[in-house]
């Protein structure tokens, strides 16, 4: 008796006589028809907006979007500039940067040491040095602009090396020291 419900099941289906290709696009049909009854004829994905109503999904296009993955540089540059951390970015970077910007030569003999306001201490080794970097200042400003960007350092305050103190403790008699030092 089983076989007579089958046969009379698969013949009330119209299914009967027809190879399996055939029985997997029919199938496939009917499932799609079904899917359409189901989802009211829409074929992408709904789901609830802000508001509360009923938006569309969107897909990216082809050209560049929000969603897109980004560059590691370019997030936290923008992290940076919401949070006002840029001034302070680009006085560190001057520091980090300071042989790459100024050049090897001149990193060799000066070194900064502060950087208050846009003014920049710069300590050479020698006076003859600390001369030197007074007459190029203009390019070394215009070189650490073009790596840092404007108004990160102002102007430079260049010093020789700090002569030796002879003050010892809190209190002292003025004058100049001891002469016979240096013979």
């Amino acid at each position: 008796m089983s076989g007579d419900a089958q046969s009379s099941a698969s013949a009330s289906d119209g299914l009967e006589g027809l190879s399996g290709y055939e029985l997997a696009r029919k199938a496939l049909e009917q499932a799609r028809a079904q899917g359409k009854v189901v989802g009211k004829g829409k074929a992408s994905p709904v789901r609830r907006g802000a508001a509360g109503g009923r938006t569309r999904k969107r897909w990216s296009g082809p050209g560049p979007d929000g969603r897109d993955p980004q560059l590691l540089g370019v997030l936290t540059g923008r992290l940076a500039n919401d949070r006002g951390w840029k001034p302070r970015i680009g006085e560190g970077t001057v520091f980090a940067r300071w042989p790459d910007i100024v050049g090897e030569e001149i990193s060799a003999h000066a070194t900064p040491t502060s950087l208050l306001n846009g003014i920049m201490q710069v300590q050479a080794e020698s006076t003859a040095w600390a001369t030197q970097l007074r007459y190029v200042q203009a390019q070394i400003l215009a070189k650490i602009a073009a790596a840092v960007g404007d108004g990160v350092v102002t102007s430079l305050r260049i010093t020789g090396p700090k002569p030796p103190s002879w003050r010892k403790g809190e209190r002292h008699i003025s004058g100049r020291g001891p002469r016979d030092t240096y013979g």
